[in-house]
């Protein structure tokens, strides 16, 4: 705002003009213009509307604005997206005499990120009026002087630009002088005291004159000096100039000393009143005398600053040539040195981090920062490019000017690579360049993109039965790829009902170290095979996972006693009762005690001993060692006792093995007495020879059996794992499976039904067990006659496993 002066007192008129927001062409920057001095709140433009916002969106989306060092003066109202004035704007001290000045703000929103360029231009006001150098200057005139001479002046400044800053002057009314100005160019001009008549000193010895200077701007300013004129009474010739101006021009590298110029003028005067010094007029500025001298007899001005393009272009040198007359007369003239630009100011980098440290599941095209470059070199020299080293994942957007972002090129993947130091280096176009770099340490932030894995898919664990409750049986372990909370595993049971109970009622897994325990001890001949999953989450948002299955095999151990089944024919307390003819000779089977053992394997091998009779005497039968058939050891005859009460130890062959023992009741009857003669008494008869002959036949059948099962089986559980979807909802009982005998004997039917347990998941598994056929040692012949016996049959064990 500028008052004027020559209003009455109070009288005040606003001089701002205020020009409507328009799109820039080209790079679709929004341009607005201010004047300087304008008031708090002064309007400057609908930045919301013109960028295209939603005054709705302006708070959340974070709407902000930002300026490279012009912080404050200009603030946006996020309630109407207007964009006001905050604080005082001064043009001259924001640009000085640069012809643009413009402000130019980033303004970023989020949600999604976006960046918008500003140009808000300061128009200058006509604020500032014209200063002299002094407030008077006192000029000395021979009156020898001839009319139409010259006298220079020192004209007015204004800080002002375009024309604000174009000054005209004018000279008080005057029968001796008036006024010529001379413009070398709009910076430039000529001031010269033009003497009309011849004066008289005489007459009048000094003239008094007021010389103004008055801007182009409206309203209109003014500046005056005071010259006082001195009329000398002396020599009458002044030392001349051939050129009253002279320019130069200097690179701003100039070394000290370098000789600028060397001025030679002329005196038409003889003798003293001709011999010439030169010397700068006292009018010109302070920085002149730093940055120049003059030497007084030749009139060379030599450098003896540093000379900075930046800070100042020009230098304007008035010199003074005066002779040794008296009076002493001088003659004018000006020195312009422009200065010359050189490459010597290396290129600024500012980096704004906007979006540190960036997820790795960040989309492309996400800014990460706001880079702006400048050099205080023209032209070329300050034209400024920029690289990234190295380009790997991140690339450069040139936005506006010197503005870049620095955006993502291609995804990240925190596992590969966590952090990344990007180099930006920005080079003039100077000869030779100038660079200047800075560095960006870009963190990639970890996402939950892995889940736990486990170094197998599926493990297979052999516990004993009756074990310890709460026993630790196995431990499972994975690992994350993810870092910090995502890659924290705990680990769960899959719950699953295992037959009408709840798996987690048989083992649990602890959520930390992933320790497997048996909450309850395990019955090999209630479960086999107790199938089951581990699951492993993370603790990312959302958590990962994946599971393992453990097939737990329960060991049997010999924890069943041999048991006895019902007799055939009924008897007293569970005992055998047998009618036997006297007339059967050696060898003839009279009864056959039939036992069970719950276990398996070895644990329920079964195997039949004769306990000893009282007294000591030997008994009439013996027992099949592995068959239990009960026979005659010799023809009987009418001595022998009519009742025989005999006591059968059946036992199994664990460690520690278990017994049962049975009662064989034997009555001896006349031959017509006998209700049913047993149907294997003539079995009994077969030589020895014969029998050796059967035991090696059947050795021959088990084996060859018992192999192609086993391969059968074998092939039959890699089919169904490899190509049988596993059943849903819990498991189904399993196909039987044959257990047939060795040569060694019959295994016994250990069990009328197993269940098998597992998880519901995965094919059935086939369990086999084979024995070797060897006998034992002290098996006799009768005893291998027995084996045969029982091989015959080929008793299998069925068992679903």
């Amino acid at each position: 705002m500028v008052v004027s002066s020559r209003e009455g007192p109070g009288a005040r008129r606003l001089l701002l003009s205020l020009l409507l927001a328009a799109w820039a062409t080209g790079r679709g920057q929004v341009h607005y213009s201010v004047p300087e001095e304008a008031k708090h709140g002064t309007f400057v433009g609908r930045i919301a509307q013109d960028l295209g916002l939603e005054l709705a969106e302006l708070v959340p989306r974070l709407f902000r604005v930002a300026s490279k060092g012009r912080r404050g003066l200009l603030e946006v109202n996020l309630q109407n997206g207007i964009l006001f004035v905050n604080s005082r704007i001064d043009r001259e001290e924001l640009c000085g005499r640069s012809a643009v000045c413009s402000i130019h703000l980033e303004v970023v929103v989020d949600k999604p990120l976006q960046v918008f360029h500003v140009e808000v231009e300061v128009k200058d006001i006509n604020d500032n009026p014209p200063v002299f150098h002094g407030s008077q200057k006192i000029l000395s005139i021979l009156e020898s002087r001839l009319p139409d001479s010259q006298f220079p002046l020192e004209g007015a400044t204004d800080v002002d630009i375009g024309a604000n800053a174009f000054l005209t002057y004018r000279l008080t009314p005057s029968d001796y002088f008036s006024l010529n100005v001379i413009s070398k160019n709009d910076k430039n001009k000529l001031i010269l005291l033009v003497l009309k008549k011849s004066l008289d000193r005489e007459e009048i010895r000094e003239h008094s004159l007021l010389l103004t200077a008055t801007d182009g701007g409206k309203p209109e300013l003014t500046g005056s000096m005071k010259l006082l004129i001195k009329v000398l009474d002396v020599n009458d010739n002044a030392p001349e100039f051939q050129q009253s101006i002279y320019e130069v021009s200097l690179r701003e590298n100039a070394i000290n000393w370098t000789s600028v110029i060397k001025l030679n003028a002329s005196d038409a005067d003889e003798g003293v009143n001709q011999e010439i010094t030169y010397h700068f007029s006292n009018d010109i500025s302070f920085r002149v005398t730093e940055m120049f001298t003059i030497i007084l007899n030749t009139g060379e001005i030599l450098l003896k600053g540093n000379l900075d393009y930046e800070e100042i272009t020009s230098y304007k040198i008035v010199v003074e040539a005066s002779d040794n007359g008296t009076p002493q007369m001088r003659g004018h003239c000006t020195v312009l040195v422009n200065v010359l630009d050189v490459n010597d100011n290396v290129p600024e980098v500012s980096i704004t981090s906007l979006s540190l440290p960036v997820r790795e599941d960040a989309p492309l095209n996400t800014v990460i920062a706001l880079i702006s470059v400048s050099d205080r070199d023209s032209g070329v020299n300050g034209q400024v490019t920029c690289t990234l080293i190295p380009n790997i994942s991140f690339k450069l957007l040139s936005t506006f000017k010197n503005y870049y972002s620095l955006v993502l090129d291609s995804s990240l993947d925190h596992e590969s690579e966590s952090t990344y130091v990007l180099l930006v280096t920005a080079r003039d176009g100077g000869s030779p360049s100038l660079t200047a770099t800075a560095s960006v340490s870009v963190e990639v932030a970890d996402v939950n993109d892995n889940a736990p894995t486990f170094p197998q898919p599926e493990y297979t664990v052999f516990v004993k039965e009756n074990n310890l409750p709460g026993s630790h049986i196995f431990t499972v372990s994975a690992r994350d790829a993810d870092a910090q909370e995502n890659a924290l595993v705990s680990y769960s049971l899959v719950e699953r009902r295992v037959g009408e109970r709840a798996l987690s009622s048989y083992v649990s897994v602890h959520a930390e170290s992933g320790k497997v325990y048996a909450l309850q001890p395990l019955d090999h001949e209630e479960l086999e095979l107790l199938q089951f999953q581990v699951s492993a989450h993370d603790a990312g948002f959302p958590p990962l996972g994946s599971n393992v299955t453990l097939q737990v095999f329960v060991l049997d151990e010999n924890d069943n006693a041999p048991a006895l089944l019902p007799p055939g024919s009924g008897g007293a307390g569970g005992a055998v009762s047998e009618l036997v003819p006297r007339s059967v000779g050696a060898g003839h089977v009279v009864a056959k005690v039939r036992a069970v053992d719950a276990d398996s394997g070895y644990n329920a091998w079964l195997s039949y001993e004769l306990l000893p009779a009282a007294g000591g005497l030997r008994s009439l039968f013996r027992v099949g060692l592995y068959s239990g058939e009960v026979s005659t050891t010799r023809a009987l005859d009418e001595t022998d006792a009519p009742r025989q009460r005999l006591l059968v130890l059946v036992k199994d062959h664990g460690e520690p093995p278990l017994a049962a023992t049975a009662t064989v009741l034997v009555s001896l009857v006349e031959s017509g007495q006998a209700l049913k003669t047993p149907s294997r008494a003539l079995s009994g008869a077969v030589s020895p020879e014969a029998a050796l002959v059967d035991v090696n036949v059947y050795l021959i059948i088990a084996i060859c059996a018992v192999s192609s099962l086993l391969v059968l089986t074998l092939l039959l559980y890699t089919a169904l794992r490899c190509s049988a979807p596993p059943p849903e909802g819990g498991c189904s009982p399993g196909k039987p499976m044959l257990v047939c005998s060795s040569a060694v004997g019959s295994w016994s039917y250990s069990q009328q039904r197993r269940q098998r347990v597992c998880s519901g998941e995965g094919p059935s598994k086939t369990d086999l067990m084979a024995f070797s056929p060897s006998l034992p040692p002290g098996v006799n012949m009768a005893e291998r006659n027995e084996l045969s016996e029982a091989n015959a049959d080929l008793s299998c064990n069925v068992s679903p496993i």
